[in-house]
């Protein structure tokens, strides 16, 4: 268990900057993008394709998930991100992997990834530690993402947090009378829906890694495939393209400009 010896300049939107860190892993990850996710301990079966196949896009593209550790949504998340991706905030001591259930994810995580506590060797978690822990979940990431969460969750907390440090919030649209929070943060204009992932993740990408899934792109497009082909395998890249001059669609063959 190491102690954190420099700045991370994030954690000064905390209310108060961290008296101690300690860190396990990668101390590299915290110099990527980094976008935050929280949510339900029970989350629906929707929730967790939509939470996996986010923080899968999101690894890809060389952005960083951080999330708590947690079950549930915080768990999803770290394994579709994988442990190369991801930064996970404990509530207690390093050496503790909490909760139990996710002990394996967590040393995973630890070997490949980046562990983080504010607590020190042997500490167990309280009620109150949570908090902590969520505010520095929360203070990583360029934005928040609730994936689903009823109101008056812990989920709801870090959704305060954010708001203090006036980061935007995002939510996967889900069905009447379920994640009445996330449906409620929409409703007050507090929160903004994710409906296209690709498009999402793509805002949050690397210049590098941007221009690499572009030019993927195009190198699809120079084999001329059909519009169908196109739109099935890059449905967020073909209007685009076509708006930019980059193709032309001519009797139902995708053509890259000269």
């Amino acid at each position: 268990m190491k102690k954190v010896q420099e700045d991370i300049v994030e954690l000064k939107e905390m209310k108060k900057y961290p008296s101690q860190l300690y860190y396990e892993g990668s101390f590299e990850l915290l110099k990527q993008p980094k976008i935050s996710i929280v949510g339900t301990r029970k989350p629906t079966q929707y929730s967790r394709n939509l939470t996996t196949k986010l923080t899968s896009s999101l690894a890809k593209s060389g952005v960083c998930v951080v999330s708590g550790g947690a079950m549930g949504i915080d768990a999803v998340a770290h394994k579709g991100a994988g442990s190369l991706n991801t930064i996970a905030v404990l509530p207690c001591g390093l050496d503790i992997k909490y909760p139990s259930v996710n002990k394996n994810l967590l040393v995973d995580i630890e070997r490949n990834g980046l562990l983080l506590s504010q607590f020190d060797k042997g500490f167990r978690a309280t009620p109150w530690s949570f908090v902590v822990r969520n505010e520095l979940v929360v203070a990583l990431g360029e934005v928040l993402v609730v994936a689903e969460a009823e109101l008056g969750s812990g989920s709801m907390r870090s959704v305060e947090f954010a708001l203090k440090m006036g980061k935007e919030i995002f939510v996967f649209p889900q069905r009447l009378g379920e994640s009445s929070a996330t449906n409620k943060l929409l409703q007050e204009g507090k929160a903004k829906a994710i409906y296209d992932i690709e498009e999402f993740v793509s805002r949050f990408a690397p210049k590098q890694i941007q221009h690499a899934m572009v030019d993927e792109f195009l190198e699809f497009c120079q084999r001329n495939p059909t519009y169908e082909e196109a739109m099935k395998k890059y449905p967020d890249k073909v209007f685009e393209a076509e708006l930019n001059g980059d193709i032309v669609v001519q009797n139902g063959k995708v053509i890259v400009s000269a």
